[in-house]
This record gives C-alpha cells, sequence and structure tokens, in this order.
C-alpha cells in the first residue's frame, strides 16, 4: 500500500454540509465534543436555513456546520480544509468556503438527474461546472450505509437518516478522533431508542472502516492540542452557558432564579435549558407572547427573584415598556437578547449586532439602564452572572446583548468551580433603617436604593411605574422633583463604573499607532485580525469592550493614546457612534459588515490596512 500523506496543522477547519434533514449540526456537535475531549481548541459555527421546510435538495434548505479544531482557536476559520457535502445543493451553496489544495467528500449516490436539476445545475458534471480543482474524494455514503444496516430491522428512511454518522465515522479517521469518545456522545443521544443507538455504531464504524480503504488517495491531519488548564472540559454552546450563567448567579446570591420568555429564534435555547432545571429551584415559564414574558418576569422582581427575560430584536421592542417599568421601579431584572438580523421579522437564523442602539435608548423617556455583552459562547457564562451581579447589587434592568454566531456557536469550555465566582451581594435595606423607611432610601455612596424582600415584617410598600418623590416615595408630578429622580437614576447607573474591570489592550506594543475596537461576539475574529497584522508588521493594538453602557472608567484615555481608532462591527456603525458622542476629540474609523454573517478574518486585515494605507 502506498504510505497515507499526513499534514501537520495548528488548526483545521471542518464544514459538514447537507439537506436540513441530513444531521448536519449533530454530526457537527459530535465532532466538537470529541475534538474538546482530547484537548482541542473549539469553534463553531452552524449555519441555519432561513426556511423552516425548504424543498429537499433545493439550494434553499441547505444546512451547515463549520468547525475550527486544534491549538489557538479563536473563530470557525474564513475557509475549511475539508468539506463534506450530502448533495448536490449542499456542494454548489458550500465549494466557495473551501481552502486552495483542501478536500471535498461528496455522497456519490445523491448526485442524480433529479437532485442536479433542483440544484439548478447545467450538465451533469457539477465539478467541472463549478470550476472545483481541489481534491475530491467520490463516497457511496448512501448505499455503503444501505449495506452496513442491511441486517438491522430499519426500513429505508430509518437507514438514511444514518448518513450523516457514516459521514462523520469518515471525518472522524481522516482527523484521527478516537470512536470511543463519538459512540459515548451517540449513546447519550440516543439513550431512550437502543436500536437507534446499535444502527448508528454500526455506521459510524462503517465510515471509519472505509477511511482505511481509501488511505492511499486523500491527504490526512495530525492536529496540534492546546496546553490546556487542568480541569473538566466540554463543549458548550453560547446560549447553554448563558443559562448556567444564571444558575451560578442565582446560587451565589440566595435569590431564586425565575425566567419569563417567549420562544423566539434565536434565544429559545435558554427557555429549554432553564425549564430542565428543576433540580436546582429553576422556575421557567414560557409565557403566551413577549410582552408577558417580560412582565412576569417584573412580577417575579417584585417578589425577591432573580428575574430574567429571554427574546430576540423583535422581542426586545415588544418588551420595551415593561422594561422602562423596572427602570422607574428601579428593580434588578437581565433581559437577554440574542441578536439576529433585522429589522422586523428579517433574518431569523442569521447573525447581527444591529440592536445596540434598541438597547441603549429604546424606551420612552429617560430609561438609563446598564448594557453588557459576551464575547464568546463560554463568555457568555461569565456574563450572564455579572448581568445578574449588577442587576441585584444595583438594583436595575440589564441587558445582555448576545448573538445568534455566539450563541448558536460553542467553544471548548472548563468547567469553573462555585469557590472561582464571588458571592452577589443583594442591596437589602440594613436593619438599623427600617424605622422611617421609605422606597426610594438610597445608598449615598452607588444612590442604589434599598431592596425591601415583600413579606418583610414593617416594610410593607407599593411600586409603580408613576414618578415618586425622592423623599417620600409618594407619587410626585412636581417639575424639580422630576427632574432630581432623573438625574439619580443616570447617576446611579453612571457609578456602576466604580464595579467594572478596567479596560484592557492587546498588543499594545511600543509604536502601535492604530487601535482596532470592537465589542461583543466579534471578539475572536478581530483577535485573529490583529494577530496577523501584527505578524505582517503592522503594529496594530486591539481592545474589545464587554461593558457597553456604562463603558470601563479608563476608556477616555485607551482611545486618546492613539492616532488612529477603527471600530469594527456587524452593524453600520453603531457602537462608533456611540463612541463618537462621548469622544468627540477622537474621530472612530469604521469597518462594518450587515450581511446576517460573521467577519472573514481576511476582510477584516484586508479594511485596517486599507484605512492604515489610506
Amino acid at each position: 500500500m502506498e504510505k497515507t500523506s499526513v499534514k501537520s496543522l495548528d488548526k483545521v477547519v471542518v464544514r459538514f454540509s447537507g439537506d436540513s434533514g441530513d444531521g448536519m449540526q449533530l454530526a457537527g456537535n459530535i465532532f466538537t465534543n470529541v475534538s474538546a475531549g482530547i484537548g482541542n481548541s473549539v469553534s463553531t459555527f452552524p449555519d441555519y436555513p432561513a426556511e423552516i421546510r425548504a424543498p429537499q435538495g433545493s439550494l434553499s434548505g441547505v444546512s451547515g456546520f463549520q468547525v475550527s479544531v486544534g491549538n489557538g482557536v479563536h473563530t470557525p476559520g474564513d475557509q475549511c480544509d475539508v468539506l463534506i457535502a450530502m448533495n448536490p445543493a449542499a456542494l454548489k451553496q458550500n465549494y466557495k468556503f473551501l481552502k486552495p489544495g483542501g478536500v471535498i467528500i461528496v455522497d456519490i449516490d445523491s448526485f442524480k438527474d433529479d437532485a442536479l436539476k433542483k440544484a439548478l445545475y447545467t450538465t451533469d458534471d457539477p465539478i467541472r461546472e463549478l470550476g472545483i480543482t481541489a481534491q475530491v474524494v467520490e463516497v457511496p455514503v448512501t448505499s455503503m450505509t444501505k449495506a452496513a444496516l442491511a441486517d438491522s430491522g430499519l426500513d429505508n428512511k430509518a437507514m438514511l437518516k444514518c448518513r450523516n454518522i457514516f459521514a462523520l465515522g469518515l471525518v472522524c479517521w481522516l482527523f484521527d478522533r478516537p470512536l470511543e469518545s463519538a459512540l459515548r456522545h451517540l449513546r447519550n443521544k440516543f439513550a431512550k431508542k437502543p436500536a437507534i443507538y446499535e444502527a448508528n455504531a454500526k455506521v459510524i464504524n462503517a465510515g471509519y472502516d472505509y477511511g482505511h480503504n481509501i488511505h492511499a488517495s486523500v491527504s490526512t491531519y495530525r492536529i496540534e492540542t492546546d496546553d490546556v488548564r487542568p480541569g473538566v472540559y466540554t463543549d458548550i454552546n453560547g446560549n447553554t452557558a448563558t443559562a448556567w450563567g444564571l444558575i451560578m448567579a442565582s446560587e451565589k446570591s440566595g435569590r431564586p432564579l425565575f425566567l419569563g420568555s417567549y420562544p423566539i429564534t434565536p434565544a429559545t435555547d435558554i427557555l429549554h435549558e432553564l425549564a430542565k432545571r428543576k433540580d436546582l429551584g429553576v422556575k421557567a415559564c414560557q409565557m403566551e407572547d413577549e410582552i408577558a414574558g417580560v412582565c412576569s418576569a417584573i412580577g417575579a422582581s417584585f417578589s425577591g427573584s432573580l428575574a430574567v427575560t429571554s427574546t430576540s430584536g423583535p422581542g426586545l421592542a415588544l418588551k420595551s415598556e415593561g422594561i422602562g417599568l423596572a427602570v422607574m421601579a428601579e428593580l434588578p431584572l437581565v433581559v437577554i437578547d440574542v441578536q439576529r438580523g433585522g429589522p422586523s421579522t428579517g433574518l431569523p437564523t442569521k447573525t447581527e449586532q444591529t440592536d445596540l442602539l434598541q438597547a441603549l435608548y429604546g424606551r420612552n423617556g429617560e430609561s438609563p439602564l446598564a448594557v453588557v455583552a459576551p464575547q464568546s459562547p463560554t463568555d457568555c457564562f461569565n456574563m450572564a452572572f455579572e448581568a445578574s451581579r449588577i442587576a441585584i447589587e444595583h438594583m436595575t434592568p440589564v441587558i445582555l446583548l448576545s448573538d445568534a454566531f455566539i450563541g448558536n456557536g460553542s467553544s471548548a469550555w472548563r468547567i469553573p468551580e462555585a469557590s472561582e465566582f464571588p458571592d452577589i451581594h443583594p442591596h437589602y435595606l440594613p436593619d438599623e433603617l427600617h424605622d422611617g423607611w421609605k422606597p426610594y432610601l438610597r445608598d449615598p455612596e452607588t444612590l442604589v436604593r434599598y431592596w425591601a424582600i415583600p413579606g418583610t415584617p414593617g416594610l410593607a410598600h407599593r411600586l409603580g411605574g408613576l414618578e415618586k418623590d425622592a423623599v417620600t416615595s409618594a407619587i410626585s408630578t412636581d417639575a424639580a422633583n422630576h427632574a432630581r429622580m432623573t438625574e439619580i437614576r443616570r447617576e446611579k447607573i453612571a457609578r456602576i463604573t466604580r464595579d467594572i474591570p478596567a479596560q484592557e489592550v492587546c498588543f499594545d506594543t511600543p509604536g502601535a499607532d492604530t487601535l482596532l475596537v470592537g465589542w461583543g461576539g466579534t471578539y475572536g475574529h478581530l483577535f485573529t485580525a490583529a494577530e496577523e497584522l501584527n505578524k505582517a508588521g503592522e503594529k496594530v493594538a486591539f481592545t474589545h469592550f464587554r461593558y457597553i453602557n456604562p463603558l470601563p472608567a479608563n476608556a477616555a484615555e485607551i482611545f486618546r493614546r492613539f492616532r488612529r481608532v477603527i471600530v469594527a462591527e456587524l452593524n453600520c456603525g453603531q457602537f462608533a457612534d456611540y463612541l463618537q458622542a462621548r469622544f468627540p476629540d477622537v474621530f472612530f474609523h469604521r469597518v462594518n459588515k450587515v450581511e446576517g454573517q460573521p467577519f472573514l478574518v481576511s476582510e477584516i486585515v484586508d479594511k485596517v490596512r486599507n484605512i492604515i494605507k489610506n
């Protein structure tokens, strides 16, 4: 036999693609979990079709899952080393994402005349028609799957559902992934369907064995692993991490967790995850609409819970009046917005950062609140905890701006110990202030009003949406009092700056006169772009914001150190506008993208170089 061609890489990118019913997300998730379990960094990008039930085999029905695994991984990769295409439509939609010299694995059984017509090919030779020069491996996935399951007793439809697992077995061979780990994930997935597990176990082994048989004709890959901190690791997506961060905050604050939510893509998984956690005392209620979702959470906050509502951009708009009530009543409330393409229904399965100004200003009246944004799937845990801490300790609504990219995407995550997170201290009314207490009595240092949990003897009180007197807490329409309360609410949020970490700068080398700025879920792409620019000698510093309102106290000092400041974001310049208004003496250059897709590292590098050059 010929010796296998082996490529050794720091990181490798695989893209699974097929029809929306071909199980690409499952195959990609198992491959990701297996890779994380053997010490690889991972970053994923599930790319769902926008149509719920697009015609089978059509271009609009293609579903993709891209994952980068290896050493120092921060993004799912601009292009893939290996593309798995389960049908002609998947090949046509995804071949452009392949690196030069990459490998395409196709299920040749699916390349029939009718399938080619559905995918709008004009010839019977799709490889030549598309001008593909890559290494193409034609695998009879469908027929090999059926052969492996010939004695399984499954009908034809059930057999075809296992095609993705045959492809997974082949990819596990290609990248030397242990089948034992993949089988464990399959066993957990189909724990209640042992016959289905046995079928998939046969098929994954068949795919792995098929790889051995073709090893002379395709490159294989050895992937470097990270030097990781000891601990228990798992692959986790951003929505699950958000749910778990809220649970940690509930434990650390001693307040019961309540979620009032209405299902909306791409935030629904947070509701699903918390609904499973009755064992931890979580109360999760699926309400009849978005307004009921936020109002039920406000009711829970009135009663002393850590109250949360989750949504996406359209739902945030519907919740705006309720959030204004929480601002006026000065109640702790966490509002999670997993951003998607808009406006209106827009692009429900795609990612954007276009809700920032809505989060900052999208309410009637002067309605200041805190806004934070996680930077990665795993950071969703940290920032959900932090949003809860700020809400409870500063008695304010907090909007957590996640997005579809990090909400659905996943990374390898070291499960933390509870001792690694601080206790959260609810701003309870001290015993010595019980006599003569009024609801808007405040801590003079932070301006935070005290939280009197209903049912506490002697602390009966009434809160609502009408303006209150700053001293007596009675309803007031006095002009001077309204101006005073408005300023107090604004200043209370501004003083949160004292309670958040200073902003840090990466690649801050001597002589760097350009600063690249980002916020939220673009971190991995911007960090990698800055890294590449510095390797090329450009001397570009990088800073990424997780605290949006208020900004860290040293933000102005950082901006004024650089001659050139470039803000990159997945919108038309909302964060840049926000910064420009606050720091008029600094000019903010802009790199923007509004295509429902995350940045490519290469396009950031090119645009930053162009700004520097010009």
